[in-house]
């Protein structure tokens, strides 16, 4: 069994994590953490969790994460970078799923999130937890940097248009729509019911964090610098992401997108590409692993329309923390990760 620490338990992603590692076969749950609710049972604050674990939780200062195969941390940015160095030296491997070993750069890095880096020598180590690009790498990995929601999304609608250099970089746009619980299990006035129900909007237009996140992924992809328009919108749903991708063939030759996008996600578990013409729904990932993609070429001219949906708790965050980490250790992708979605 894998000896499993989470670090932050008590947010959104911290508790998706729980959920999916109580039924994981190879999966142990040693300790979760959280400051405030020390002593705490875990099942108290979630009763979804009754019957399924045992855990209180524990002071991050008191918890033996050292005697953990893993850790997760499912944390605010900022925290995993201070804890990473210690873990790793005792051998324990990390799967940070907030942003802390992302971008590459780190004055970039720096720059968007409005802090120093703490342990910056990692993360030219961190490998980017996207495994429908890097799946080999994850195997052997010791840091795993989870990629962000819209950058998931994103990034696996765009795939094989870039990997085939069909569309113009140059000129590519990411029309993204995520449920409230993107922002957080925390009182903020914007995701008040009262505030966030009924209600439709863009944010983030003049640049959001996750920009340079999708930047770092195509250009490297592509092999060169790419252009890139990001706008996210805030739906009134507590789960899900949406992406409308476009982007301009660089050829009006007849191009077979069908075939294209089946045959590169033909062995991808959780990828599912939809037939011609369908358009993928949020709550039909709703829960589970999984990102459902079609794609149109409008009345046959050079523009592709890519549609994206992931649940952005699960593909988007800890399911996708779960996939990497049943690669690091050579278990089945799909352990803990047969989940069938949940509707209505």
């Amino acid at each position: 069994m894998i000896k499993i620490g989470i670090v932050g338990g008590t947010g959104y992603t911290g508790v998706e994590l729980i959920r999916l590692l109580a039924k994981h076969p190879q999966a142990k749950l040693t300790a979760i953490t959280s400051r405030k609710e020390d002593g705490l049972p875990v099942a108290e604050m979630f009763p979804s969790l009754r019957g399924w674990v045992d855990l209180a939780f524990s002071d991050p200062a008191s918890a033996d994460l050292k005697q953990c195969d893993v850790v997760f941390f499912a944390t605010p940015n900022g925290i995993a970078m201070q804890q990473a160095r210690e873990l790793l030296d005792a051998g324990v491997r990390v799967i940070d799923l907030a942003a802390d070993y992302r971008i590459k750069d780190i004055p970039t890095w720096e720059k968007w999130y409005g802090m120093q880096h703490a342990s910056p020598e990692l993360v030219a180590e961190a490998v980017y937890g996207l495994p429908e690009v890097n799946r080999e790498q994850i195997k052997g990995a010791r840091l795993v940097a989870n990629p962000g929601c819209y950058p998931t999304a994103v990034q696996l609608g765009f795939l094989p248009l870039v990997e085939q250099g069909l569309v113009d970089v140059g000129h590519l746009i990411a029309d993204a729509k995520s449920g409230v619980s993107g922002a957080g299990r925390k009182a903020e006035v914007h995701s008040l019911l009262a505030e966030a129900g009924d209600n439709f909007k863009a944010y983030g237009v003049p640049g959001h964090r996750h920009l340079p996140e999708i930047s770092q992924g195509l250009t490297r992809i592509a092999g060169k610098q790419v252009g890139l328009t990001f706008v996210p919108h805030l739906t009134p749903m507590i789960r899900g992401i949406h992406a409308t991708l476009y982007a301009r063939l660089n050829s009006t030759a007849a191009v077979d997108l069908q075939t294209l996008y089946q045959q590169r996600y033909a062995d991808e578990a959780f990828v599912d590409v939809l037939p011609a013409g369908s358009h993928p729904e949020t709550r039909s990932v709703r829960g589970a692993n999984v990102c459902r993609i079609a794609v149109h070429r409008p009345q046959g001219g050079d523009t592709v329309v890519v549609l994206s949906a992931i649940d952005n708790l699960v593909k988007g965050a800890a399911g996708q923390a779960v996939q990497n980490m049943n690669i690091m250790f050579g278990l089945d992708e799909q352990a803990g990760l047969d989940v069938v979605p949940l509707l209505p």
